[in-house]
């Protein structure tokens, strides 16, 4: 049988877009600063349109794409507040080929496929100072190539997972059934870990790849270990990338991501 045979489509999922993030500190979510950069209005944090991306994943493979998928995305124009976000799939021998169109733009292009068996973790992920109290701003020097952060520790909270599973508009019983973390709060600590160490202007998460170990409980202490890995120039946009070790207890693991973000837009470089 060709592969064309063999291919078979998931949803379409729709999702009712919504920006939490208004009040954040990172501004490109807020409607007016993001006119400014040249959008439509503030942009829908990229760690909750992943969050939409992965409930065709589920769909597809239940618990245990949260224990052993892999996934990867990219974000190329903004998901805007209130706007409808369709999320589709092709299934191949590989794997998930997914996409999410909105406001008649392809917006995010990404994959997910499922291990055959769970995948070993790196046997050691080194030691990374705490969280400074006091940030330094973002630049070459506190983002340099070999930088070890560290996250806050974070309880996932009933509340905190309810209300969650409400911004993302997960309709998917699984998380609330059987107490598991969403998946879109795993990728938003590749998030913290680039705001709980320095301070950033406006900035935008362009892309991620992630490997799931475990699945994370309701309940459970999540932290991260994370090192830079690039920190460089590209049409204009300083952008900076980080491996990233997410565990619970300290001990767990439960994903590894790699995190892509534009630090220091064009737009701030220009007004410079």
């Amino acid at each position: 049988m060709t592969e064309s045979l063999r291919e078979s489509h998931l949803g379409p999922y729709r999702v009712e877009a919504f920006n939490a993030s208004k009040e954040s500190e990172n501004k490109i979510h807020d409607d007016a600063v993001a006119r400014r950069f040249g959008f439509r209005g503030g942009l829908v944090p990229g760690v909750d349109v992943y969050a939409y991306m992965t409930h065709l994943p589920v769909q597809r493979w239940g618990r245990v794409w949260l224990e052993r998928g892999t996934a990867e995305c990219r974000f190329l124009k903004p998901v805007y507040d209130g706007d409808t976000a369709v999320v589709t799939a092709v299934e191949g021998a590989a794997g998930l080929d997914l996409r999410i169109d909105s406001h008649g733009e392809l917006c995010v292009t990404g994959r997910a496929a499922l291990t055959p068996e769970r995948v070993a973790p790196p046997p050691t992920f080194a030691e990374a100072p705490v969280p400074p109290a006091e940030r330094p701003p973002a630049g070459e020097t506190t983002l340099a190539i070999g930088t070890r952060f560290a996250i806050n520790p974070f309880r996932v909270t009933d509340e905190y997972a309810e209300q969650y599973l409400l911004t993302v508009r997960e309709t998917e019983p699984l998380y609330a059934r059987e107490n598991l973390v969403h998946p879109g709060t795993i990728l938003h600590i590749g998030n913290w870990v680039l705001r709980h160490n320095v301070v950033l202007g406006p900035w935008m998460h362009v892309g991620s790849t992630v490997q799931h170990f475990a699945a994370a409980h309701i309940g459970d202490e999540l932290s991260a270990r994370a090192v830079i890995t690039a920190n460089y120039e590209r049409k204009g946009h300083r952008f900076v990338e980080l491996d990233v070790m997410v565990s619970a207890g300290q001990k767990t693991p439960i994903a590894r991501i790699g995190h892509i973000a534009i630090y220091r837009p064009r737009q701030l470089a220009d007004a410079g």
